[in-house]
């Protein structure tokens, strides 16, 4: 075979072209007689390329998740599901190159692109027992899954955090979204109830701490149609299920819903002292305060300062503590002590403790826009030159608790000198009323002190032996008279004075009008009646000549008696 010509050698030996035309007839017979062998590969080659484009359309789309933490989540094992229906898996699971969090690569399936946008969200679903009950029992057999929730906004999205706990609110869902700050520490956690008298209106989404503002950071939603409650006149301040207090009010107790005892929660209202407002923007900061009182307190943000120089101790007043007029709140205790290092007035003898107290003019009814500060600072000038004092009295004796009692003393007019503390201006005060009863009980003391005790002991001496003897004397009597009682014939006494007056009523029935005897009694004392008429002219008789019984005639002389025989 190597010695046999080829078939070009052959043509070019018997046929040689004479010019381009033939050359190129030539070529083309060549190459339509090119070998079928060259099929295969190329259907191999088509097929090959329609695999791989097969298996890289088929591949998904490529998510990467970030966690915290990754547990329970097992690479090429663990799904990702939306409305319980399978959408994606995850691929791989490794750490961050800071190693501060874990980094998840998963696919979606091709066709759920629109699933990833910019508000979707994901969480791992996995056994959860919390206020709301026990969750996730079905992945203690098939394991723990990712839940996405598709979203609703129009840019797309590949890098997605994933959150422990499901999120409060499904996306889309109407409601308002708000920020509380807060600048102390709370036990508040995503999920807690946001309640409106009592009834549970929204929850938390999000608690975080900022560390440059010192400032706890909340989210919440409210649903629909409890939107409308939200006004920039509203409150918000946290609900710990029971709220015990004893303070200058007495003693009060506030018990929440029960799931807000058992996790606490956020309230909100409007205080009575404001109006309702208008309705709000979403994302609108508000102000969280530690309880009720303390946000109505916030309301009041226009007021004036006064130091009070306490000469009496100040044990019992606290900070919050009402500051009233007859009465009638119309302030706060802000610090007690305050600025305590502060210099002294020279007019003062002796050292004062500095208490400063805040006049708020908006708890009486005032609206914000109405407050002239200038006017009520000029208005509390002409009172102290009329006697207007402060004092600390006692708001409940059984906790002890004092308050700033604000009243007029007629005999201290005109008698007000001004005084400045720490750029404070001074309220003028009285010694309050337990410092007046203190002082009273000690001149008291003094003068009990000042007496001659012992001359006083030996007359109590004398006395209480004279009250011994008397006691002595009446229990003789008493003995004596006892002695008397137990005799029988003392005892007889009774049956005897009972027979009497047995006797006595059966006399007495003897006299009755019907009886005999009451008959001739009666004719007996007509009798006597008769019988002191008639005596009437005799006894007139008498009374004017009483000779008239001796002699018949009146006018006669005298009988002149004869002389004596001898």
């Amino acid at each position: 075979m190597a010695n046999e010509p080829t078939p070009s050698n052959t043509s070019q030996t018997n046929t040689e072209p004479t010019d381009d035309k033939d050359l190129n007839k030539a070529k083309t017979s060549r190459q339509k007689r090119l070998s079928p062998i060259w099929v295969v590969p190329i259907v191999a080659i088509i097929i090959g390329l329609w695999l791989v484009y097969d298996n890289y359309s088929s591949r998904g789309i490529l998510v990467t998740l970030t966690m915290d933490n990754a547990e329970g989540i097992e690479a090429g094992n663990t799904l990702i599901r939306s409305r319980n229906v399978e959408v994606g898996r995850v691929e791989s699971v490794q750490l961050s190159d800071d190693l501060s969090h874990a980094v998840l690569s998963a696919r979606i399936q091709p066709e759920l692109e629109d699933m990833l946008r910019e508000d979707s969200r994901f969480w791992v679903v996995k056994p959860r027992i919390g206020r709301e009950g026990i969750s996730g029992l079905g992945t203690v057999l098939s394991g723990a899954y990712i839940q996405l929730e598709p979203g609703q906004a129009e840019e797309p999205r590949r890098k997605f955090p994933v959150s422990d706990i499901p999120p409060v609110a499904p996306a889309g869902q109407a409601g308002l979204r708000l920020s509380l700050v807060s600048h102390l520490g709370n036990s508040l956690r995503v999920g807690d109830p946001v309640s409106y008298q009592g009834f549970t209106v929204g929850r938390i989404e999000e608690s975080l701490f900022e560390p440059e503002s010192r400032t706890m950071q909340h989210q919440v939603f409210i649903e629909e149609p409890y939107t409308d409650l939200v006004t920039d006149s509203t409150r918000f301040w946290t609900s710990s299920g029971v709220d015990f207090r004893l303070d200058a009010d007495g003693v009060r107790i506030n018990v929440e819903s029960l799931e807000a005892l058992l996790g606490g929660g956020v309230t909100f209202g409007v205080p009575e002292e404001l109006p309702m407002g208008q309705p709000v923007e979403p994302n609108t900061r508000f102000t969280l305060y530690a309880d009720e009182d303390a946000a109505r307190e916030g309301t009041f943000n226009r007021y004036l300062e006064y130091v009070l120089l306490v000469d009496d101790s100040v044990r019992g007043l606290s900070k919050g503590a009402p500051v009233e007029f007859r009465g009638v709140r119309i302030g706060t205790v802000a610090a007690v002590p305050w600025n305590f290092t502060a210099p002294q007035p020279d007019s003062r003898a002796r050292f004062a403790i500095p208490v400063l107290i805040r006049i708020e003019p908006q708890r009486i009814g005032i609206e914000n826009s109405d407050i002239d500060l200038d006017e009520w600072q000029a208005r509390f000038e002409r009172m102290f030159n009329l006697g207007l004092r402060a004092s600390l009295k006692s708001g409940n004796l059984l906790t002890g608790a004092l308050f700033v009692d604000l009243n007029f003393q007629r005999d201290l007019a005109n008698e007000y000198v001004t005084e400045e503390f720490s750029d404070r201006t001074v309220f003028p005060t009285v010694a309050g009323g337990f410092a007046q009863i203190q002082a009273q009980v000690t001149d008291l003391l003094d003068k009990l002190n000042a007496l001659e005790v012992e001359p006083l002991l030996a007359g109590m001496d004398r006395n209480l032996e004279a009250s011994e003897r008397v006691l002595n004397e009446v229990r003789e009597v008493s003995t004596s008279i006892n002695q008397l009682l137990n005799d029988p014939d003392t005892q007889a006494i009774g049956g005897n004075l009972n027979a009497m007056l047995e006797e006595l009523r059966a006399t007495l029935q003897g006299l009755s009008p019907s009886s005999p005897a009451y008959q001739e009694l009666t004719t007996a004392i007509e009798r006597l009646d008769r019988l002191m008429r008639d005596l009437q002219p005799l006894t007139r008789t008498l009374n004017d000549n009483p000779r008239a019984l001796l002699f018949d005639n009146l006018d006669a002389q005298d009988p002149i008696p004869r002389a004596p025989r001898n």
